[in-house]
């Protein structure tokens, strides 16, 4: 049997465990009255986005494609892979937003019972959004495997796939990201620093809106960003399987070949990734926990599941490079891009929960105005660079040393084999926040809001964790599809002793061209990231502007006599997001495009590692201050220096509406920028085999 099948049935498994959670969400209580009614007006703005951000992202797949089939390097083949790409990328996002939609107000009512089934509940939904990601992102690589792999141009053709994938994702996070954070910065800054009132206040015309953005950004677009992440970093295996196994022109193989044949090597990255979808599905039904409302127990039931998911998927990868007869390096490969992974994700932890020092040093420097919280929190996020980037290069470096470049790919793998469990902590966090919101909305008990708040304070931390997973994923990934293009555009090619440049002295760093290139990569994440930030501005003062307005003018609102339009602020927010998300998204798909046409694909080779090491840099940055200012906020909230209304969390509310942009628009988007690029350069590859750029 053809090992891929294992794939299938792996795929499938995950799909009927999803369907499995999917029943168990919509059987449960759904709330009262008031709560289903706050719950249905999410479900109708997350769903309106959605439906209108897909229709746009229809066009612009169904022009690239054209654009793609009509040029001869390329085909009408690229173009189905792509068109197939995004539409599974699509899918995957639909299916587990729309569960989030619906599991609010049941998470809100689980909440009334215990701790515990309001934890069991929001992370069972969480976890559909993952399942969906690696169950239909490995159906479809194994769809395109058994209708291609036989094709001359195979290797050609899937990279089409995670173009696809990388097409919707970048829109997707873009777009959820600036719609969530200016809902959120406009609720925050006029609800709780210039009306004084809570939190998700039903007189906040805002709320609403807020709510919708946690799911169409933090839900949809985070399950688009690991969707490509996932699929790319096992594309980016398959192309460099020649490494694994190479043979010579006089038909000598290596001395010590990775793995039996090609075929093998083109197999182990799908019976990984198989693999850590069974160990995710057992690491799932092991995150429970008890009445106590502390973090540290509710942080203990996420960690069991995620790390035992780890461990079974250690010893199911060490299982398949037996059972596949592969190099036994390949393994400690798998296992430095594993290991990287967990310990990338407990550095986010230190950096960015209020349980450890450098949040609480943000929420003491609160005490003397916001000008400190912005330079404490910044700081903190540079300074968590530190462990991530050490991480990342030694992961690079023992991967290579064991099994060569197609050891730094398959470290990928090891990475995001887990991804089925890792994302479903991380979907979970706006599940529980919208919960949290739906019991403030609907008055019920404070002993309910705690419980909620519990679930909502161990949602930021698990959501700071999974971006530093991402963050981390995507460097590794963009790297292995860097590897890919050199491979495909000729740079470098395989001869007798290994990998050998084609032409040293034009790939140099002494080389103009590349400098350049470098430089202009380097460059892209810094003008990226102003894009964004400043749509996030120009769309939370329309929605500053709007929630004042209604203050002002609806009589009765601020005494609670009145309702607010809660429908306006979503439209604004619907409207200004996918107007700016357009050209972020269009400059990251171009960019590479002229590089390599204008001044060459050795140019093009410095623009990805200029733009993979900047963007990794302001992403660990950008994600990690945006969560250390968050948390900061929630531990003067439970009372520490003065508590909730105080001018410390009056300042902390200012360095919160800083960071939101920061962690969940820019820095998020950066993962989704570089491994798009990277995936566009491999793509064009063939065409840019022969071309000269101006300065050559």
């Amino acid at each position: 049997m053809d090992p891929v099948f294992w794939a299938v049935m792996a795929g499938v498994l995950a799909l009927g465990f999803a369907a499995f959670l999917v029943s168990y969400v919509l059987r449960s209580e759904k709330g009262s009255p008031r709560m289903q009614e706050i719950s249905a007006a999410i479900q109708e703005g997350a769903l309106a986005f959605l439906s209108r951000e897909y229709r746009i992202l229809a066009i612009f797949v169904v022009l690239a494609a054209i654009v793609l089939g009509v040029i001869p390097d390329l085909g009408w083949l690229v173009s189905l892979a792509l068109v197939f790409g995004a539409v599974c990328s699509g899918l995957a996002g639909f299916i587990g937003m729309n569960v989030a939609i619906r599991s609010n107000a049941r998470t809100a009512a689980a909440a009334e019972r215990s701790l515990n089934h309001g934890l069991r509940l929001s992370f069972r939904a969480g976890a559909v959004m993952g399942m969906c990601v690696v169950g239909i992102g490995i159906l479809g690589l194994s769809v395109l495997y058994f209708a291609f792999h036989n094709h001359d141009d195979f290797l050609k053709i899937i990279p089409g796939f995670g173009m696809g994938a990388s097409s919707v994702a970048i829109f997707a996070r873009v777009g959820g990201g600036i719609f969530t954070k200016a809902a959120d910065t406009g609720a925050d800054l006029v609800g709780k620093v210039e009306k004084g009132i809570p939190e998700d206040d039903p007189r906040n015309a805002a709320v609403i809106a807020d709510f919708v953005g946690d799911n169409v950004g933090d839900v949809a677009g985070m399950g688009a960003d690991l969707f490509e992440s996932y699929v790319d970093s096992i594309i980016a295996t398959m192309t460099l399987s020649m490494v694994a196994f190479f043979v010579t022109t006089n038909g000598v193989p290596l001395d010590n070949p990775l793995a039996p044949d090609a075929a093998t090597a083109w197999h182990l990255p799908m019976m990984i990734a198989a693999g850590g979808i069974l160990a995710s599905v057992i690491g799932a039904f092991l995150v429970r926990v008890g009445e106590k409302a502390e973090m540290g127990a509710l942080l203990g039931a996420l960690r069991r599941g995620t790390f035992a998911a780890s461990i079974l998927t250690g010893l199911l990868s060490l299982l398949a490079i037996e059972l596949l007869d592969v190099n036994i390096d390949v393994f400690w490969a798998v296992l430095a891009g594993l290991v990287a992974g967990v310990l990338i994700g407990e550095s986010t932890n230190y950096f960015t929960s209020y349980t450890f020092g450098p949040t609480r040093r943000i929420s003491e420097a609160s005490q003397t105005g916001a000008g400190t919280t912005v330079v404490s929190g910044f700081a903190n996020g540079l300074m968590s660079n530190l462990p991530p980037v050490i991480l990342v290069a030694a992961a690079i470096l023992i991967a290579n040393h064991f099994a060569s470049i197609y050891g730094i790919a398959i470290a990928g793998i090891g990475m995001l084999s887990t991804l089925g469990i890792t994302l479903a902590t991380d979907a979970y966090g706006p599940i529980a926040d919208n919960a949290g919101g739906i019991v403030e909305m609907s008055d019920l008990p404070p002993e309910i809001r705690e419980r909620t708040d519990a679930l909502d304070s161990l949602g930021n931390t698990t959501a700071a964790t999974g971006k530093g997973f991402a963050i981390g994923a995507a460097a590794i990934t963009a790297l292995a599809l860097m590897l890919s293009y050199a491979l495909a555009a000729e740079i470098a090619q395989m001869g007798t002793g290994g990998i050998e440049l084609v032409d040293p002295e034009k790939i140099s760093l002494l080389n103009a061209p590349v400098i350049a290139g470098l430089l202009i990569g380097a460059m892209m994440p810094a003008v990226f990231c102003s894009m964004t930030l400043t749509a996030v501005s120009r769309t939370s003062h329309s929605i500053i502007n709007e929630v004042r307005r209604q203050f002002r003018e609806i009589k009765g609102l601020m005494e609670g006599e009145a309702k607010p339009e809660y429908g306006k602020c979503v439209d604004i927010c619907t409207r200004d997001a996918l107007r700016e998300m357009i050209v972020p998204g269009l400059m990251t798909i171009g960019a590479p495009i002229v590089v390599g046409f204008v001044l060459g694909k050795y140019a093009l080779a410095g623009f990805l590692i200029g733009a993979t090491a900047s963007g990794f840099i302001l992403a660990v940055t950008m994600a990690n201050a945006g969560g250390a200012w968050d948390n900061a906020k929630k531990y003067i909230e439970t009372g520490f220096f003065g508590g909730k209304g105080s001018d410390a969390h009056k300042a902390a509310v200012i360095g919160d509406t800083v960071g939101d942009p920061m962690k969940d628009t820019s820095g998020p988007s950066l993962n989704i920028m570089i491994k798009l690029m990277s995936i566009v350069a491999l793509v064009m590859a063939p065409v840019l085999v022969d071309v000269n750029g101006i300065f050559d």
